[in-house]
């Protein structure tokens, strides 16, 4: 049994199954890791959700800006933006359960057993992984509860811009979200830079990538992460990027993951 962890999908779907049937995926037995975007800009994001549903227990998925997007459309009577791909999705017929399915992922998934924790975006300096783990419960609470409506009509927005413990309601929670699913580069005390976008090149004089900041809480934990395209896979810091881009005309991305062994690239 094999477990893999592959980037963002964005409804790339006829890549998704070329390159699983390239790794021997079965599944039967092995599982998949999706580190969030599913959906959306591709060319076919229903595809991609009704597929990665039906593997049942075998995938993991863990929600990226993008799904969440697709659930404040659908639910939160947000807009839809020009270049969004969600229109097969919304008028499906099993659109509810598609959604329903969706809105019960996970914002972080750890595993004991493999020793990696699976996230959309990035982490804050300031969070050691237990506080990462416990701010993901949060906020899936919150998604998962009676409230997520009023939480989806109100979550988009870039402050607070720096963690306190004090944080509560929609500030605690939307802090919590960007840093799951937006963040990309920060300050060393843990300010978010979330307009900040391109490459690794820097664009402030206090900007880093996120999993590059000094004494970063999560040093020594293993983790997965996309969101980040222009940087393709890249592993550094006990990090790996698995957004390549496929959508933007590069490829879809996976690794096999494992303990003991280095992560092999597919």
């Amino acid at each position: 049994m094999a477990t893999y962890a592959i980037g963002d999908i964005q409804g790339c779907y006829d890549e998704l199954r070329r390159l699983l049937d390239k790794a021997g995926f079965d599944p039967t037995r092995d599982n998949l890791w999706c580190v969030g975007d599913l959906v959306n800009r591709g060319p076919d994001s229903l595809a991609v959700l009704r597929w990665i549903k039906a593997l049942g227990e075998r995938a993991v998925v863990v929600l990226g800006n993008h799904d969440l997007h697709l659930l404040a459309v659908a639910l939160g009577g947000a807009s839809l933006g020009k270049k969004d791909t969600l229109d097969a999705i919304l008028s499906a017929p099993d659109r509810d359960e598609l959604l329903h399915w969706l809105r019960h992922r996970p914002l972080l998934h750890h595993s004991e057993k493999k020793g990696f924790t699976l996230i959309h975006a990035g982490l804050p300096p300031q969070w050691d992984l237990a506080q990462a783990r416990a701010c993901a419960r949060e906020l899936e609470q919150r998604l998962q509860g009676p409230e997520h409506v009023a939480f989806l009509e109100q979550m988009y927005g870039n402050e607070p811009q720096r963690w306190s413990d004090s944080l509560d309601g929609m500030d605690r929670l939307r802090f919590i979200t960007n840093c799951l699913t937006r963040l990309r580069w920060c300050t060393a005390s843990g300010e978010l830079l979330l307009k900040e976008k391109g490459g690794l090149e820097q664009p402030a004089t206090d900007a880093l990538p996120w999993f590059r900041v000094p004494g970063r809480r999560t040093g020594e934990d293993r983790i997965l992460f996309g969101h980040w395209s222009t940087i393709g896979f890249l592993a550094e810091n006990n990090c790996w990027a698995l957004d390549s881009g496929c959508l933007w005309g590069g490829r879809l991305t996976a690794v096999r993951v494992r303990r003991k062994k280095p992560l092999k690239l597919i």
